[in-house]
């Protein structure tokens, strides 16, 4: 159940970002439509924009949506689970638009944060990351189906062949023709030597 008026009690606690509060209450900022743990760095709202809950569910039930810095709803994760989570997420999703602000939303995470855990995990930042998942479908692609490489441009995230076409002969040192041709040409050779 939510309170209407703060106690001074949880309003110390708040602008303490008292730790041990934690899981007993969340606090929510009614200009911003989004609820904290006690703990979270965010500015200290007007006392009466704030709203109290004793669960993370009683805050979304009434509309409210979770800080992106504390993550009320969530565990802290390690993270290695944590960019496993984004990995999978672009593996998945490479042929949506995908920025580092859309990632760093599903993660609930900053994109500063994001950018540098990314990169001390996996060696790449993320956008090297989702261009090297794009190429590889390309690749796959180019070796397996029949598409041209303009569809095979659009259907993994890249609708412009042009810059397709460029960046997969930086990432390959081949064209995408180049790719396919070769490619397939051993392909149908591996195929006559075992039949």
């Amino acid at each position: 159940m939510s309170k209407e008026i703060i106690s001074d009690e949880h309003w110390q606690a708040l602008i303490e970002n008292d730790a041990s509060y934690n899981g007993l209450f969340f606090y929510a900022v009614k200009t911003t439509g989004i609820f904290c743990k006690p703990s979270c760095k965010s500015r200290v709202p007007k006392k009466e924009n704030v709203r109290i809950f004793q669960s993370a569910q009683e805050a979304i039930a009434a509309n409210f949506r979770p800080c992106k810095r504390c993550k009320p709803t969530e565990q802290n994760l390690p993270e290695q689970v944590w960019i496993n989570k984004i990995t999978n997420f672009i593996d998945e999703n490479y042929d949506d638009k995908l920025t580092l602000e859309t990632l760093a939303e599903i993660s609930h995470g900053s994109p500063y944060h994001l950018q540098r855990t990314f990169k001390k995990m996996i060696g790449l930042t993320p956008a090297e990351y989702i261009q090297e998942v794009r190429i590889n479908k390309a690749k796959k692609l180019l070796i397996d189906s029949n598409f041209t490489v303009s569809e095979i441009a659009r259907k993994t995230g890249i609708p412009n062949k042009p810059y397709f076409t460029t960046l997969f002969k930086k990432m390959t040192g081949e064209t995408p023709a180049q790719y396919r041709m070769l490619n397939r040409n051993s392909e149908d050779e591996k195929r006559e030597n075992t039949d």
